[in-house]
């Protein structure tokens, strides 16, 4: 164990200085702590080391410094002041210094010499002397492992160092010196063959038990798959049930609940107050015309039972609602039309108020019209409440970034238990806040402290649901990638009080400084640490402006961003030439405190953070880390600072395994370890991006050795990694089994690959699903421009450690194809074509085109499920699509040309080639493509005869039933997918079982259309059908929106529940069940007017009005598997080849059937 020694100096004015020595863990470095008691004010500590045998004085190589001494700055730590110095270098015998007091310009010697204190190396680590042959022995494996790079005398010294922390770490581990001495041998040098890739192989390959690393955690869900909301809200839409409801918002102060139900019951507007408050309860309350702020009294005619005027208001007693599980309280609230645009109210229970915090209740009303359709949603994910409340409150947030993170605080705590759709919604805030997009502060001044504060309790939420539930940590690690790490106490007080420290220093006490410093008095914020990183570069550059500028501009803040704060700042930076010196110093110091606040992700100071005790837990010692990590960690450190980014990239996800068993399961301090965390793999994603220029696409070697680094990263950093660590083991298989220029190896290693892509592919998918809608919906609340609300999820996923992965896939598949003879392009749909080139970034968007000759479309983005313009002869994009997706059938059967590139140059070429023709010919090995021959006779008529000549489709009639039996199933009655149900039925053996089925036949839709009930929805739906014929085709999306408004009747009902009796299939359940299987069922009718299914249907000349829907009812499967089976091969047509697919289901797994 490390032993430590002490001095003390009796100074000036009572101070006292402690000086403490203590040998570190590692054995190589040293730590000297000094105290600065019974002092006023921060002096400063002028210091250099005294090497063995010499009096001058050295500046440490891990210090920079063009002087011949360093000055540090005392800093703040409770009743003292402390400068903290690690030196690595042996040679430093001792450390001479003086003190200087800034303030007075005096300086503070011993008996007018320098005061000094010993460094006794070799006491202080007595048990780690280590013989320098043992060390170079080392540094030569480290060099032989590298590959035995060209190196500079700088990276020598750095192997040397690693060498040296290596030896440390083994004895730790208690391996004796005898045993390393014996295991120690330089390894004998061998001729360096043709083949560079045998002699480098070695020292790229890696591997771990990733099983460890392994992360399964699932949302818990109820019966309707939507996320559990609150027991009172569940309770008052069943009491008024769902069909109307324009909004839902909830109140939680200290133990009670208040649920606030707006509906829209025939034009008039009706509010449900509910609350879990027993005995006597009285609503006291107002109404607000023209603004939300506003307390008027209701008009008589809007009074509920149980009313009376008081003072400028009405008071209303609750009515008593009672339940065999729950008991509860409510008013119900008819305000008519009568224009309101919200209401405010306190409650009177318990002989107190209850108020919300200190304020009223704030209800804002919404229109019926403004919110139905509003938009298509998923609602597993989007907590709408927790969003309208984010938008009310937007006005209060914008006041300060203190007032936005005490409502974000208050209003995580509410929705922690609501499903991942309450995580997901504030973090899309904090993004939209983060990237700029909303107020950071306007017309309120605020104490940097109290930011600081604001940001640790959030954090410390943060924190806390990170650790109770799993499921959401992905979402907390965005969430807390985007802000500060925040402190109580001096640590946001330091940003105040120390910049008046720098300019009375360096004498910059007006112009630029003078308005920073009003700014960060004002609202302090992250754009803080970029102005002071832009100082630092205008400074170190000798006083080039452009510096300064350039900085500014690439972390985005502009001149009139610098202008729009409260307190602007609209000078340029101005300084004398002989501060430059203290300036660095100070801004350098400067920037680690604003960063300590503002930066979570920043490396630096998430280390230093991790790496001090806190409160008196260190983290090593509580979270039983080992010490390697705190090794890596200060390697790490100076690891960044170098040009070499190939060590860093290793030691970063070194560190990322060493601390990931503490993060699974952190006894304490979770969220320095997850800062750090977050910081580690911030930084490894920017050092590879920096790799990636360098990188040579066609050294299999190198590409594996990084591809398995970052896919090690990603194991990390994701929940639910199962598939991407299948991933991570067949690549460490194919790493093994590398040989150069070997088919087979190609083709294996393409197929890893190939699923990573697909695994890839999914996880973005996934976070389209979980987040798009919920950045859409806010979005528009908040009025973000509509291209930071389009691209918000594409722009998380580009942040993301996936991200760089799939650029190291895409650039390595053509090297690999290429070994494996496999060409560049996979053909879906086989024809030959001749037409004219017109380049597209997505085929979506010009699906609904008619081409007048014929055409060739090279779409950057295809997705599967789009139709072929008519028109097109051909269809070229770099896009990976599922030889099953919709516009692979539809290419096949329109005998269409379609197929994917894999070489960018020859996309590239393509592209260079729009607006003239070309010919496309299919070989076994891929296309043929050359320009545009006008006699290719054969190819132009295949053109010519694939124009659709037009169907004309005969309407179905409705049979009288609203439901029928899977054994009335007719081709006149359910579309054929469902008629092969009973064909199958009647034709298998008994032991073959066949889902159960029921069905809404042919004509059920528009027979309910026409009911009286429903006569405002078809008048609707006929407007918007006169203005789709005319070419609206955004109307079609009203159209669905209007079906989902239609009322059932009944009788249908009635029939649903006889006929699955009938068939043995489960009951719908209770009323809400009921509203949900309403909803789907409109929604399969809806889908008739989707864009795809219209458009294909006037591009194929078919009467869209004569097509009908049945509804299929079947019973839902718990199966093994899941399979697709083709008895023709549908690329090659073999109707020799059955062509399948098959998904192993687990059981959360689902199948959908299209």
């Amino acid at each position: 164990m490390a032993t430590s020694k002490s001095q003390q100096f009796q100074l000036i004015e009572g101070m006292e200085l402690q000086i403490t020595v203590t040998g570190l863990p590692n054995g190589s470095s040293v730590r000297a702590e000094f105290h600065l008691k019974n002092c006023t004010r921060a002096w400063i500590l002028h210091w250099g080391c005294i090497y063995q045998g010499n009096n001058h004085w050295y500046i440490p190589s891990e210090h920079s410094s063009k002087q011949g001494a360093l000055q540090t700055t005392f800093v703040k730590s409770g009743d003292a002041y402390v400068v903290i110095l690690e030196l690595r270098d042996p040679r430093v015998r001792a450390i001479e210094f003086v003190l200087k007091d800034g303030s007075h310009n005096r300086w503070l010697r011993q008996h007018n010499g320098n005061f000094r204190v010993e460094i006794p190396w070799n006491d202080l680590h007595a048990h780690h002397r280590i013989p320098k042959t043992l060390i170079e022995r080392r540094a030569h494996k480290i060099w032989d492992r590298k590959g035995r790079p060209q190196s500079s005398a700088r990276e020598q010294q750095i192997d040397y160092d690693n060498a040296v922390r290596e030896l440390h770490a083994e004895l730790a581990r208690g391996i004796s010196l005898d045993e390393l001495q014996a295991n120690s041998t330089v390894p004998v040098e061998k001729e360096v063959t043709s083949e560079p890739h045998h002699t480098m192989i070695q020292s790229y390959r890696r591997k771990h038990d990733v099983q460890k690393w392994l992360q399964k955690y699932t949302e818990p869900i109820n019966r309707s798959g939507s996320v559990k909301s609150s027991a009172l809200a569940e309770l008052s839409k069943r009491s008024v049930g769902q069909e109307n409801l324009v909004s839902q918002k909830s109140f939680h102060v200290r133990n009670y609940e208040i649920t606030v139900l707006q509906r829209d019951v025939k034009g008039d507007c009706r509010l449900w107050i509910a609350t879990n408050m027993a005995g006597p309860t009285v609503l006291h309350w107002g109404v607000a015309k023209s603004s939300a702020g506003e307390w008027l009294i209701p008009p008589p005619d809007v009074l509920p039972e149980k009313s009376k005027f008081v003072h400028g208001a009405c008071q209303t007693q609750f009515t008593d609602m009672s339940s065999r599980e729950h008991s509860y309280q409510f008013i119900d609230i008819n305000l008519k039309r009568g224009g309101f645009v919200g209401i405010q109210f306190v409650i009177w229970s318990g002989g107190y108020w209850v108020n919300n915090n200190g304020a009223n209740f704030v209800v804002n009303l919404k229109s019926a019209d403004s919110t139905s359709g509003k938009l298509d949603v998923d609602e597993k994910y989007v907590l709408k409440w927790l969003l309208d409340e984010i938008s009310e409150r937007e006005k209060e947030a914008e006041r300060s970034l203190m007032h936005r993170f005490n409502i974000a605080t208050e209003l995580t705590e509410r929705c922690k238990d609501e499903g991942e759709g309450g995580c997901i919604g504030i973090m899309v805030w904090m993004r939209f806040m983060a990237t700029r997009h909303l107020t950071w502060n306007k017309n309120y001044n605020v104490k940097p402290r109290e930011i600081s504060e604001a940001l640790e309790r959030f954090t410390n939420l943060m924190e806390k649901i990170y650790l109770q539930q799993p499921n959401k940590r992905e979402i907390v690690r965005l969430t807390m990638a985007l802000v500060g790490r925040g402190g109580q106490g001096d640590v946001g007080q330091r940003i105040r009080d120390e910049i008046l420290v720098i300019q009375r220093n360096n004498h910059c006490k007006s112009g630029m400084m003078e308005e920073w410093h009003q700014k960060l008095h004002n609202n302090s914020s992250a754009d803080d640490v970029i102005i002071c990183e832009a100082l630092l570069n205008y400074v170190r550059s000798d006083f080039r402006i452009d510096a300064y500028w350039q900085t500014l501009q690439t972390n985005g803040l502009t001149k009139e961003r610098l202008a729009s704060y409260d307190r602007p700042i609209v000078s340029e930076p101005r300084f004398r030439s002989d501060s430059k010196e203290g300036l660095i110093r100070d801004l350098t110091m400067y920037l680690k405190t604003l960063k300590a606040v503002h930066s979570g992700a920043d490396l630096e100071s998430a280390i230093d953070t991790f790496l001090s005790p806190s409160k008196g837990h260190h983290v090593f010692a509580v979270n039983g880390l080992s010490p390697k990590l705190q090794d890596l960690l200060n390697l790490v450190k100076r690891l960044v600072r170098e040009e070499n980014t190939e060590p860093l990239i290793e030691k970063l996800v070194d560190a990322r395994i060493q601390l990931h068993p503490a993060l699974r399961a952190p006894r304490t301090r979770a969220k320095d370890l997850l800062f750090l965390d977050i910081a580690l793999e911030s930084c490894f994603k920017t050092t590879i991006e920096k790799r990636l220029i360098s990188l040579n696409f066609n050294n299999p070697p190198e590409i594996i050795y990084v591809i398995c680094v970052v896919l090690e990263n990603l194991c990390l950093s994701i929940v639910n990694n199962e598939e991407i660590i299948f991933c991570t083991k067949d690549w460490y298989r194919v790493s093994e089994a590398y040989r150069p220029h070997d088919v087979q190896w190609a083709l294996q290693t393409k197929a890893v690959l190939d699923r990573l892509q697909l695994v890839l592919a999914d996880r973005c998918q996934h976070y389209f699903t979980i987040i798009q809608p919920t950045a859409k919906y806010l979005g528009q609340l908040l009025r973000v421009d509509k291209h930071g609300i389009d691209v918000f999820t594409e722009e998380v996923i580009r942040a993301g450690p996936g991200a760089v992965l799939s650029t190291l896939v895409n650039r390595f598949d053509p090297s690999l194809r290429k070994i494996a003879n496999l060409g560049c392009w996979q053909v879906i749909s086989s024809a030959d074509a001749y037409g004219f080139v017109v380049c597209v970034n997505e085929l979506i968007v010009v699906q609904n085109k008619f081409y007048s000759k014929p055409t060739v479309i090279i779409a950057s983005k295809v997705t599967g499920e789009e139709e072929i313009p008519a028109g097109v002869v051909a269809v070229l994009t770099p896009s990976m699509i599922d030889v099953l997706s919709h516009v692979s059938i539809r290419a096949r059967n329109s005998k269409i040309c379609f197929a994917t590139c894999f070489d960018q140059n020859v996309l590239s070429n393509l592209k260079s080639k729009e607006g003239r023709a070309i010919s496309i010919h299919t070989k076994s090995t891929g296309l043929v493509i050359s320009d545009g021959n006008n006699s290719d006779v054969s190819v132009r008529h295949i053109f010519i005869s694939s124009v659709p000549r037009g169907v004309i489709s005969k309407g179905k009639k409705f049979c009288g039933h609203y439901v029928i039996s899977s054994k009335e199933f007719t081709d006149e009655r359910v579309g054929s997918k469902s008629y092969n149900i009973k064909f199958l039925r009647e034709r298998v053996p008994s032991w073959i079982k066949i889902p159960t089925s029921a069905a809404l036949p042919f004509g059920t839709f528009e027979n309910i259309l026409s009911d009286d009930s429903n006569k405002d929805v078809a008048r609707r739906i006929s407007v918007l059908k006169d203005s789709l014929n005319r070419g609206d085709l955004t109307k079609l999306k009203s159209i669905q929106e209007a079906i989902l408004q239609m009322s059932a009747p009944m009788a249908l009902r009635n029939e649903l529940i006889t006929k699955l009796r009938s068939e043995r299939m489960p009951y719908l359940g209770d009323e809400s069940g009921w509203n949900r299987s309403w909803v789907a069922i409109k929604k399969v009718w809806a889908s008739k007017w989707n864009d795809r299914a219209y458009v294909s249907c006037k591009k194929n000349k078919l009467d869209h009005d004569a097509v009908c829907m049945a509804v299929l009812i079947q019973e839902v499967i718990c199966g093994d598997y899941a399979f697709v089976i083709h008895t023709n091969n549908p690329v090659s047509g073999d109707s020799s080849e059955i062509y399948t697919e098959v998904k192993e289901l687990s059981p959360v797994s689902t199948l959908l059937s299209k």
